[in-house]
């Protein structure tokens, strides 16, 4: 049983996790260095450096592990990477990127957080590992030559383990990508299916979700009902108290330093991803 404190924990743990790994996947510096590699603008910069390791098992799985992005949109962005670079070069300009960012944007919180590396770690690997596709393709990757990023990959590696486990509850409930995707977007208040869309569905993938919806009471005439927002809040607490484990292992008092930390800069690396993305990506940060 997960005591309330423990689902609350989860909770604003995980809001800060999204604001410290998220604002990297639109950061210039890095963007700009996976270019000078060849790939075109940085075309699936996010992807492939995101999911790491698992990208040498090749574009299906790491489609099947993403659930909600396009698939055709991972294998061409793996197509351009592959014609110039390795998932290695990849994931070591992310890497470089993290940290210059975050001696850039939040010097105040390095040394801090720094500090923590060794603890995240073994929060990260008291995790079960079943299932976590993700996860499972983040854990073994590690710099302790560099206790920042060192941090910042263990909290990225628990990150995942909520993603995979996010992914298996909706999948469980019967929710296709593009579903959860409608689900998601009318509980964060985003219009026009922004966030269904912005993971490549098109008007045929949206007409086929809402009409399962439809069929469930979710749904109405083209619109998300109050019946739908009840029920993925139900399955994010679900998800609050599935991932509430790696805090609890980490402990209280430093999971509510980690917190603290994180919160006393999230507005400033929002705007980082306000100011190279847009103001509605990273919903899970908002």
């Amino acid at each position: 049983m997960i005591l309330n404190d423990w689902v609350s924990l989860s909770k604003r743990a995980a809001f800060i996790s999204h604001r410290l790994v998220g604002w990297v996947y639109w950061e210039p510096h890095g963007i700009e260095r996976y270019a000078a590699l060849g790939v075109p603008n940085g075309f699936g910069y996010y992807v492939t450096t995101r999911a790491g390791l698992l990208g040498k098992a090749g574009p299906d799985i790491v489609a099947a592990a993403y659930h909600s992005i396009h698939p055709d949109f991972i294998k061409a962005s793996y197509d351009h990477l592959s014609l110039v670079g390795t998932v290695e070069d990849a994931m070591w300009i992310r890497d470089e990127a993290v940290l210059h960012g975050l001696q850039k944007y939040v010097p105040d919180i390095c040394g801090e957080l720094s500090s923590m590396a060794g603890d995240l770690w073994e929060a990260a690997e008291s995790l079960p590992i079943s299932g976590r596709i993700m996860f499972a393709s983040q854990l073994r990757h590690r710099r302790p030559d560099e206790p920042l990023l060192n941090a910042w990959l263990a909290i990225n590696c628990i990150r995942e383990w909520r993603g995979d486990t996010h992914w298996a509850i909706q999948i469980a409930d019967g929710l296709s990508g593009t579903e959860s995707g409608v689900l998601d977007g009318a509980w964060r208040d985003y219009d026009d299916d922004w966030l269904p869309r912005s993971r490549g569905a098109d008007d045929t993938m949206l007409e086929k979700a809402y009409f399962t919806l439809e069929q469930r009471g979710f749904a109405e005439d083209g619109k998300v009902t109050d019946a739908g927002i009840k029920h993925r809040l139900m399955l994010e607490t679900r998800l609050d108290e599935a991932t509430a484990p790696a805090w609890q292992y980490f402990g209280e008092e430093k999971t509510t330093r980690l917190i603290d930390l994180v919160d006393s800069i999230g507005e400033v690396l929002m705007e980082r991803i306000d100011e190279t993305a847009g103001k509605k990506w990273m919903p899970a940060a908002r």
